[in-house]
């Protein structure tokens, strides 16, 4: 009777063990299998039908084929090719179609609804932050307005360098520990390109200026968005 006991005590003993030691196996793969995780925030190049978030956000790229573009699946599109190939996974992409860094839209409409100060706070808490805009600023005429680093009012968002500076400052303020890149058009006018290098290198933010991007109806084709992948993916490398 007691050798049967004691080999009831043995063998519920060697199940904890085995279970104690597939929870060990199955903790660690995960914390070595976890991918760093990027948000982004941008306008048209970076959405994509049904992957946005909120998905009521305007859209550019859709499922459906259109004359307008060749890109067609979501695996065609720069973001979802720079997660799979450089190993990261995607937290949020709060891209709107149209959207401005600044209030200001086209034709003189108020776009703070839509704009990248608005969507700000809905990112997430990545590692890594990607914010790719200012072309609408750009092609919308936005007002430029004049570098401010503090004391914002209302009035000044409306006008594209004190909306830059006050994004800038709201995503290093909130985001402490992310790593942050603007991903710059390679089309922008010298005045838009040259007030983002200036203001990134004041808040300490990477700036990947793109070169030479295959586009169609101004927008990135299939070619175009690989480009993207890889001129961002190469800026993301550890430097040597």
């Amino acid at each position: 009777m007691q050798l049967n006991n004691f080999g009831y005590k043995s063998e519920r003993l060697i199940k904890n063990i085995v279970t104690v030691i597939i929870f060990l196996v199955l903790f660690c793969f995960h914390s070595f299998s976890q991918l760093p995780t990027v948000s982004i925030l941008g306008d048209s190049y970076s959405t994509f039908e049904g992957y946005t978030t909120p998905l009521e956000n305007e859209q550019w790229y859709f499922k459906t084929k259109r004359d307008r573009t060749d890109v067609e699946k979501v695996e065609q599109t720069w973001w979802w090719i720079l997660c799979e190939e450089y190993g990261l996974q995607l937290e949020i992409n709060n891209s709107y179609s149209g959207s401005t860094i600044s209030y200001s839209g086209y034709y003189g409409r108020d776009y703070k609804d839509r704009s990248f100060i608005t969507r700000a706070p809905n990112i997430g808490n990545p590692d890594i932050i990607l914010v790719f805009g200012a072309t609408n600023d750009d092609w919308a005429g936005a007002p430029l307005g004049t570098l401010k680093y503090e004391g914002w009012s209302e009035e000044d968002l409306y006008s594209f360098r004190p909306a830059m500076t006050y994004l800038t400052n709201y995503l290093t303020e909130n985001h402490p520990k992310a790593k942050i890149y603007f991903i710059v058009n390679d089309c922008l006018k010298d005045e838009i390109t040259s007030t983002i290098r200036e203001v990134c290198n004041h808040y300490g933010i990477s700036v990947v200026e793109l070169k030479n991007i295959a586009k169609k109806t101004s927008h990135p084709t299939v070619a175009g968005m690989r480009q993207i992948a890889e001129q961002v993916g190469n800026a993301l490398k550890p430097k040597e």
